[in-house]
């Protein structure tokens, strides 16, 4: 939930106030989840954390992107509830590696390694007739 969802005013607290805010407020957080890495950096936000024991879910690497955020969340959500333990701190540090492309090839060779067959056998075993090919599927 948004933080001014649950308070108006809580969009211009300070962090350690936001934490504090949601430990004091009437309904029962369990903690929150940000894509501001810099509060990890910040002795008042983390004393604040371990004092009122809440959960900190940092979307690292996503920016302010909400849409790589909620990825990163949805990546990483059940194994952070099965861990979460009500009344203990908790800091998660959500991370995506940024990944490259790979050689379509690589891939080949990593299937033929893994059935212990040469390159030339996957190609083969995925080869299709040339008419095949030149045939348009949705045709």
């Amino acid at each position: 939930m948004p933080i001014q969802d649950i308070d108006d005013r809580m969009p211009d607290l300070d962090d350690w106030e936001v934490l504090l805010a949601l430990h004091h407020h009437a309904r029962e957080w369990d903690g929150l989840v940000t894509t501001d890495s810099n509060m990890l950096w910040l002795p008042r936000e983390l004393w604040v954390l371990m004092r009122t024991r809440l959960s900190l879910v940092v979307t690292e690497d996503a920016g302010h992107d909400p849409i790589r955020a909620t990825g990163l969340l949805f990546v990483h959500l059940s194994s952070a509830c099965l861990r979460t333990t009500p009344m203990r701190p908790q800091l998660w540090r959500l991370k995506a590696a940024d990944r490259q492309p790979i050689d379509p090839m690589t891939q080949v060779a990593s299937v033929a390694d893994h059935r212990n067959v040469s390159v030339g056998d996957v190609m083969a075993d995925g080869e299709i007739a040339h008419s095949t090919f030149l045939a348009d599927p949705l045709a």
